[in-house]
């Protein structure tokens, strides 16, 4: 089971891109994030024809979360528990049936939290305290599981070609990291890093200042797996390349392979 996360930064603007990845990669589930629209107007018939059931959970001009799967979803949530005046649509999740397992998928678009300090940061660090609370109980439940999206954190120094430039950032404050670790540390396997050590690998380049051109990036992008669903990962890949194509996103797919 091939299960990307890919933040689309606007389905309108991208759906070309994302369309030609999906014929190349040939993922079964993807988790997109930053749709940028409400439910009804997603452009569902162009992922339907591909073979996709098409589950979202969007907002009108910003965030939105969805999920694209050649395989049946059932029990689809939206919305991240904890807190039920939280409108910004950032999460979604569903079990995916695989040939010989189901997988419990959520998507999560975590709050950027600049500038910082300030309301936003407050709100990011309180997301990911939800965030650790829907992570133990995923784990209490003992069924493959995994936690997918844009993080919005800068986790080590070595996941920035220039990290010294985002000490000030909310993406790699000490708090940021912190939290994310926190999370980790209950018992998640971060995917890419469980198979990859070396630096120099990102998931998104700004469209500024020829980032992409001078590989000035940063890997934010991230899929954190229960025990069990990391006892089944042969492989997790970046689709860098996507990046240098007409019109991208700034950022790119993740994906894992699952032998489920």
């Amino acid at each position: 089971m091939k299960i990307a996360t890919f933040n689309i930064n606007g389905i309108k603007a991208r759906l070309p891109a994302v369309l030609d990845w999906l014929d190349e990669a040939q993922p079964d589930v993807v988790l997109c994030q930053e749709i940028k629209s409400v439910d009804e107007n997603f452009p569902r018939e162009p992922f339907e024809d591909r073979g996709y059931n098409v589950e979202t959970h969007g907002q009108k001009s910003f965030n939105g979360v969805a999920i694209l799967s050649k395989r049946p979803l059932e029990d689809v949530r939206r919305g991240l528990p904890g807190d039920d005046e939280d409108e910004q649509a950032r999460w979604i999740e569903a079990t995916v049936m695989g040939d010989d397992q189901a997988v419990r998928v959520c998507g999560l678009y975590l709050p950027n939290g600049n500038p910082a300090p300030g309301p936003k940061y407050d709100y990011k660090l309180a997301w990911m305290e939800r965030l650790g609370a829907r992570a133990r109980e995923l784990l209490a439940e003992e069924m493959p599981a995994l936690m997918a999206g844009d993080y919005n954190v800068i986790p080590q120094a070595e996941d920035a070609a220039r990290p010294e430039t985002w000490t000030e950032d909310a993406l790699y404050l000490p708090q940021t990291r912190a939290a994310f670790r926190r999370i980790l540390n209950l018992g998640y396997t971060e995917a890419f890093r469980a198979r990859t050590q070396a630096p120099g690998h990102y998931s998104f380049w700004d469209y500024q200042a020829g980032a992409w051109q001078r590989n000035n990036g940063i890997r934010i992008d991230h899929l954190l797996l229960t025990p069990a669903a990391a006892d089944l990962m042969t492989d997790c890949q970046i689709d860098s390349a996507i990046r240098g194509r007409e019109k991208p996103s700034d950022h790119v797919p993740v994906w894992i392979d699952l032998a489920a």
